[in-house]
């Protein structure tokens, strides 16, 4: 697995004959976000997608994947346009291009995960917690199982294919030995991760301070 951040461009011979994946991390608009996350918002999808055409050496994008999104063909760009502007700009380009947009989501497998996630953010007992969680993972699994297949499935011999897709969920796909993996890491993804553990360090201590009823215990 190659990562973009550290070489200049793929070896072309190295990957000849392969299927080849780019994968950009899944990061979506914020609602009522601050003006810097939106900057680094920005800047990272222009990074991005100055780093994909730098990767389409090793192979143009014939294939385009992306996470929450159930429409496939024509009507795809539009539908992840509400989602996310700035990578249904990269899909509608790359189907200029003559690329075809599949899908990696099913609505029966989409909607279930998501309950069982919210579920989880709002429980407050280990007991619940644990079934919850156990619910959680059988739905995430048969949603990575079913993702994996239409990866393997759609991408043609020696194709070159774009998936934008969370690291989470990147990380337990496991691709095929014939196709080859490059991520694509803009410098401002470490920006945006920096800024979004802020976001929830701040976050959780708000809510200890509402616990404690707004107030800190005094020190001698």
């Amino acid at each position: 697995m190659a990562e973009l951040g550290k070489i200049e461009r793929p070896s072309i011979e190295s990957v000849e004959g392969k299927r080849k994946l780019y994968c950009v991390p899944g990061i979506h608009p914020i609602q009522e976000a601050p003006e810097d996350y939106k900057t680094l918002f920005t800047k990272f999808w222009d990074e991005a997608e100055r780093q994909i055409e730098r990767l389409e050496h090793a192979g143009k994008v014939r294939k385009v994947f992306c996470e929450y999104l159930i429409p496939s063909g024509k009507d795809a760009a539009a539908a992840l346009g509400q989602i996310n502007e700035r990578a249904a700009g990269i899909m509608t380009k790359k189907q200029q291009e003559d690329a075809e947009v599949l899908a990696i989501e099913r609505e029966d497998l989409l909607g279930p995960f998501f309950d069982w996630r919210n579920c989880l953010a709002v429980v407050g007992t280990e007991e619940v917690a644990s079934k919850v969680l156990e619910f959680y993972r059988e739905s995430f699994d048969r949603r990575l199982k079913f993702m994996l297949n239409a990866i393997d499935t759609g991408l043609g011999s020696g194709e070159a294919g774009l998936l934008v897709i969370s690291d989470e969920q990147r990380l337990k796909l496991q691709f095929p030995p014939d196709i080859e993996v490059f991520l694509v890491t803009p410098p401002a993804y470490d920006d945006i991760l920096k800024w979004m553990r802020i976001r929830f360090r701040d976050m959780e201590m708000k809510q200890d301070r509402k616990k404690t009823g707004g107030s800190q215990p005094e020190t001698e």
